[in-house]
C-alpha cells in the first residue's frame, strides 16, 4: 500500500464524529509472499498499542521454509522486498496501470509529463526536502530507474529537477533493463536527457552462479550485489572518495562489471587467485557494451570485498623466491593496485580492498551451488549450511566500448518508425526530436573513440 507497513494508519484509528448510519467499505490487503512471511514474523510485528514487538527465540520456528520462490509466486518487486519502507518514501502514480493491455506507462514522454504536473512535482519535492533535512552529510543522489518504459521519462525529469535545486551535489543515474531485453526508444531518450552512468542488461554468464535470467528475483539480486559493491567508495565514512570525486574521475558514462563470487579457493592467497586470471579481463560485463576485451580503458574504480586479511598476502616459506611481482607485495592494497597496473598500464585507477563480505542470507536467492558457507569456491558441491556471505569484485570503467555501443544505438534508431508506436506520438515526440537525438548520440560516441584520452 502507499503508506507502507511500518506505521499504523492514523486515519483508520481516528474517532468517527458522524452519528448517523454508517457503511464501511474495507479493501482487502494484498497478500504477502508466503516465502517472506517467516522472515517478517521473525523481525517482529506492530502491536495494537503502536509498539514494535520482536518474538522471543523460543517462539520462532526452528526450521524455516526454504526461500525458493517460483515464477508464479512473484508478481511485483515487493514480493521479495524484506525492507520496511517509510511512508514518505513512496510516491504513487495514479493515472497509469501497472499491468494490463491499456493505460500503461510505456513511453518516455508519458513519464516526463508526469513530473510536469504540479501535483506530482510538489509531492516529490516535499518528500525530497523531508529527507535532505534529515541528512548530516549529503553527498548527492542516486537514481535507479527502468529504461524500457515510461519510467525512463520519470527518471530523466527527476534528474533535471535535482540538478536545478541541488546543483552543488552529485547526481548519478543507473539505468536498468529486464533481461533479456533489447535496446529501445525509451532507453535512448533516457540517455539523452539524464546522462546515465550505466545500463545493465542481463542475462550474462557467471561461472559460479546458477540463476534463471527470466526471473527478476534472480537478476535483481545479482545487479544489487554489484551496485552495493561498486558504490562502496563513497558510502564508507572512512573513505576519502566522495560521490562527486568518483563521478568526475570516471567522466560522463561508465560500464560496470563484477566477479560474483570472487573465486578464492581454500588455502589460496589473493595473489594466487589473481594470477589464475592471466592477462584476460577477469570480470563479467554487466552493461550493454559487449565484451571489454580489445577495448581501451580510460579510467576505472575497483572494489574487492570479503577477502580475509590472512589471505591478502602470500605466505611463502622464508628463502622462497616469489612466483610473481604480486607475491612480493606486503599488503593487500598494494597487490590489488599492482594487479590493476599490470592489466591496464597508465590508466587512472582507484582501488579499495574491504574486509566486509557481501551478505547473501535469505531472502537472497540460493544461487551458489559450488561455494562454502563463507563464500569460498569449492571443486564439488558443498554439504551442510547454506552460503551466508561471499567475496565480490566490482568495477566501474570508462572505456572505448562506449563508442561502439553509442554508434550502434544511433544506427538502430535511424531504422525506427515512431508512427508505429501511438503512445510515443501522443506524448509529443516529433521527428525533429529524433534527428536532434541522433546528432547528440553521434557526437557523444566520438568522445569515447580509442585514443589517448577522453575527448572533452
Amino acid at each position: 500500500k502507499e503508506e507502507g507497513g511500518l506505521y499504523r494508519d492514523k486515519q483508520l484509528d481516528a474517532a468517527i464524529a458522524w452519528c448517523g448510519k454508517l457503511t464501511t467499505h474495507k479493501e482487502e490487503l494484498y497478500p504477502k509472499n508466503p516465502y517472506l512471511q517467516d522472515f517478517l514474523s521473525a523481525e517482529g510485528v506492530l502491536s495494537s498499542d503502536g509498539v514494535w514487538r520482536v518474538p522471543s527465540p523460543l517462539t520462532t520456528a526452528t526450521t524455516p521454509k526454504p526461500l525458493i520462490p517460483t515464477e508464479a509466486s512473484i508478481r511485483v518487486w515487493s514480493d521479495f522486498l524484506r525492507v520496511h519502507l517509510h511512508p514518505r518514501s513512496i510516491c504513487m502514480i495514479q493515472k497509469y496501470n501497472h499491468d494490463g493491455e491499456a493505460g500503461r506507462l510505456e513511453a518516455f514522454g508519458q513519464g516526463e509529463s508526469v513530473l510536469k504536473e504540479s501535483k506530482y512535482q510538489e509531492e516529490l519535492e516535499d518528500r525530497l526536502h523531508f529527507y535532505v533535512e534529515e541528512c548530516d552529510y549529503l553527498q548527492g543522489f542516486q537514481i535507479l530507474c527502468d529504461l524500457h518504459d515510461g519510467f525512463s521519462g520519470v527518471g530523466a525529469k527527476a534528474a533535471e529537477l535535482l540538478q536545478d535545486e541541488y546543483s552543488g551535489w552529485g547526481i548519478i543515474t543507473w539505468g536498468l533493463l529486464p533481461g533479456p531485453y533489447h535496446r529501445g526508444v525509451s532507453g535512448t531518450w533516457r540517455s539523452k536527457h539524464s546522462r546515465p552512468r550505466e545500463t545493465s542488461i542481463p542475462p550474462v554468464n557467471f561461472p559460479y552462479l546458477h540463476y534463471d535470467a527470466t526471473l527478476p528475483f534472480h537478476c535483481s539480486a545479482i545487479l544489487a550485489t554489484a551496485l552495493d559493491t561498486v558504490t562502496v567508495p563513497y558510502r564508507l565514512c572512512s573513505s576519502p572518495v566522495s560521490m562527486v570525486h568518483l563521478a568526475d574521475m570516471l567522466s560522463f558514462l561508465v560500464t560496470a562489471g563484477a566477479i560474483i563470487p570472487f573465486p578464492l579457493a581454500p588455502g589460496q592467497s589473493l595473489p594466487d587467485s589473481l594470477m589464475q586470471f592471466g592477462g584476460a579481463t577477469p570480470w563479467t560485463q554487466l552493461s550493454a557494451c559487449g565484451e571489454p576485451s580489445g577495448t581501451r580503458c580510460f579510467a576505472q574504480s575497483v572494489v574487492l570485498r570479503g577477502i580475509d586479511r590472512a589471505c591478502h598476502t602470500s605466505q611463502l616459506t622464508p628463502g622462497t623466491p616469489p612466483p610473481s611481482a604480486l607475491h612480493a607485495c606486503t599488503t593487500g592494497e598494494q597487490i590489488l593496485a599492482q594487479y590493476l597496473q599490470q592489466q591496464q598500464p597508465g590508466v587512472m585507477s582507484s582501488s579499495h580492498l574491504l574486509l566486509t563480505p557481501c551478505r547473501v542470507a535469505p531472502p537472497y536467492p540460493h544461487l551458489f551451488s559450488s561455494c562454502s558457507p563463507p563464500g569460498m569456491v569449492l571443486d564439488g558441491s558443498p554439504k551442510g549450511a547454506a552460503v551466508e556471505s561471499i567475496p565480490v569484485f566490482g568495477v566501474l570503467c570508462s572505456s572505448s566500448s562506449l563508442h561502439q555501443t553509442l554508434e550502434a544505438l544511433a544506427r538502430d534508431l535511424t531504422k525506427l518508425d515512431l508512427r508505429r508506436w501511438a503512445s510515443f506520438m501522443d506524448a509529443g515526440v516529433e521527428h525533429d526530436d529524433v534527428a536532434e537525438l541522433l546528432q547528440e548520440l553521434q557526437s557523444l560516441a566520438q568522445c569515447y573513440q580509442d585514443g589517448d584520452s577522453l575527448v572533452d
